[in-house]
């Protein structure tokens, strides 16, 4: 199976890596300045997991695909979707699948209207990663997983060929039956997330000690289960404790990435992670109010804001700097 991985950066370099690394026949779709810093210092991977350093790995530049692929695996950030649905369709055939690995639904009808229901597949990942200054991919916890379904649940054969491809990579994958619902489910827990730590600029942990900080975060994990159960995809029990227990956890370090982002002046997923949920939100604001979500998604939405006025006085060098490959 021929795999074309859409970016090399954190996530995509990580599972593209590792794939690579198994003899799996993968390429990358980068940029020509992501391309150069590959061929001269090679994919590099930090992780507790073992590092790894592949050398010269297959890479190609949009303007030369040519021949379509079996599986495509889509990572980039979700305000670089357009961009990389433009970069990567002439390598979609009749018979590609396409697996993404972005955050939230949004994604979903985005490459549905480009490319039919068909190809697209639901996936998601849990890992930490990030690229240092010297662009290697640093793995920042113990968690590398990735899961992969049909979205009507069926393991199809062509689910299990995929897994046949992930098996033996230097990672955890496994094809899932309810891939859906735990797409929802991550959804529900990144939104609360970066929700409470974009709006407090603080961790978990600093929040709890504040006044109503408890509070606030167990609102707002309510508020994101409320529009999973209007949308028909309740977040089961297990998923809520242990939600639950990871954003009350005393002392806890653990901020969002979107807050991580924010700090570094750089783009957010603003309108897919927060706005998209507040928009499947139930209509009837009484009896399922959302407001603290509300809340953050203005606050979101006024760091943007703020952000485009400063680059728009600084030029856009300025902006470029802060996008990653």
């Amino acid at each position: 199976m021929r795999v074309l991985v859409i970016g090399a950066g954190a996530i995509g370099g990580y599972f593209g890596g590792r794939l690579l690394e198994a003899g799996r026949a993968v390429t990358f779709l980068v940029r020509p300045q992501r391309a150069a810093e590959l061929a001269n210092s090679g994919l590099v991977i930090r992780s507790p997991k073992g590092d790894a350093t592949l050398r010269n790995p297959p890479t190609v530049l949009a303007e030369n695909l040519r021949d379509p692929y079996d599986l495509i695996l889509v990572s980039c950030k979700a305000y670089d979707l357009d961009s990389a649905i433009a970069s990567f369709a002439p390598a979609v055939g009749p018979k590609t699948l396409i697996l993404p690995l972005l955050n939230g639904m949004r994604h979903l009808d985005v490459l549905e209207s480009r490319f039919g229901r068909a190809p697209v597949l639901g996936g998601q990942c849990v890992i930490a990663a990030t690229l240092d200054k010297d662009h290697a991919i640093v793995h920042l916890n113990d968690n590398h997983e990735l899961s992969f379904g049909e979205q009507d649940g069926t393991l199809s054969d062509r689910v299990r060929a995929i897994g046949e491809v992930m098996a033996g990579a230097a990672f955890d994958s496994r094809p899932s039956d309810q891939i859906v619902i735990e797409m929802w489910e991550k959804w529900v827990f990144l939104a609360a997330l970066a929700s409470s730590t974009c709006l407090m600029r603080a961790t978990i942990g600093d929040i709890l000690e504040a006044p109503g900080g408890s509070a606030m975060v167990r609102g707002l994990l309510e508020e994101c289960r409320i529009v999973a159960r209007a949308n028909s995809h309740s977040p089961r029990s297990v998923f809520t404790e242990r939600a639950l227990g990871i954003l009350t956890a005393t002392g806890s370090p653990l901020t969002a990435s979107m807050l991580r982002d924010i700090e570094r002046d750089a783009p957010i997923e603003a309108d897919h992670i927060v706005g998209d949920l507040i928009r499947r939100a139930p209509t009837d604001a009484q009896a399922n109010p959302i407001p603290l979500l509300r809340l953050a998604f203005t606050n979101l939405k006024a760091y943007e804001a703020r952000r485009r006025r400063v680059h728009a006085e600084t030029g856009p060098e300025t902006a470029e700097l802060t996008r990653r490959e």
